[in-house]
């Protein structure tokens, strides 16, 4: 499958020493919650990611041939246990989830780092030891949205969702009851 990668991420991707990294951006209703597994802090598409080291963890990313909805799993441990109401009360689910895929070189960041998964989180676990918990976070893929049904109806009412001002299906209704005669 062809990549829409850069010249330069695809020469580091292809060379013999890397140092790679994955980037989250968890799109929450009080702002984005952005970090890096690295340490310090990295700006690239205008995002500063906050560093977490290793109290991240991101299970695979998996691709198929099929057309077929893949999540993931982002894990993050070592929160302290007076951040965990805000995850709590914030409403999260639908909302974006992108990981990014980068490489550092030098301590800088080689151009575009490339997104492997985009989708939207789904559910969130909390497991509080005390002093600190661990947050589990799944999110599912655009694709998801292939098998949920869409219901819809040949109503005057449905049909104004999408056009307020037509009229073609207002008779509807009073035609279900209606006795025709046909012939003499």
């Amino acid at each position: 499958m062809s990549r829409n990668l850069t010249t330069a991420l695809n020469n580091e991707f292809t060379s013999q020493e890397m140092a790679p990294f994955m980037a989250i951006d968890l799109d929450f209703s009080g702002g984005n919650f952005l970090t890096w597994t690295g340490y310090g802090n990295i700006t690239f598409g205008g995002n500063t990611y906050i560093g977490s080291g290793d109290i991240v963890n991101v299970n695979s990313v998996q691709e198929t041939s099929e057309i077929k909805a893949s999540g993931i799993q982002v894990t993050l441990s070592g929160i302290p246990s007076d951040l965990i109401s805000s995850a709590l009360t914030d409403p999260y689910q639908g909302r974006s989830a992108k990981i990014y895929l980068g490489i550092i070189n030098d301590g800088v960041i080689v151009a575009d780092p490339y997104m492997i998964f985009g989708g939207h989180m789904d559910l969130m676990t909390i497991e509080d030891g005390g002093d600190t918990a661990t947050i589990a976070l799944t999110a599912e893929s655009r694709l998801i949205d292939l098998d949920r049904a869409r219901e819809r109806r040949f109503t005057s009412e449905d049909q104004k969702i999408d056009f307020p001002n037509d009229k073609g299906l207002e008779f509807i209704t009073s035609l279900q009851e209606k006795n025709i005669v046909w012939g003499s």
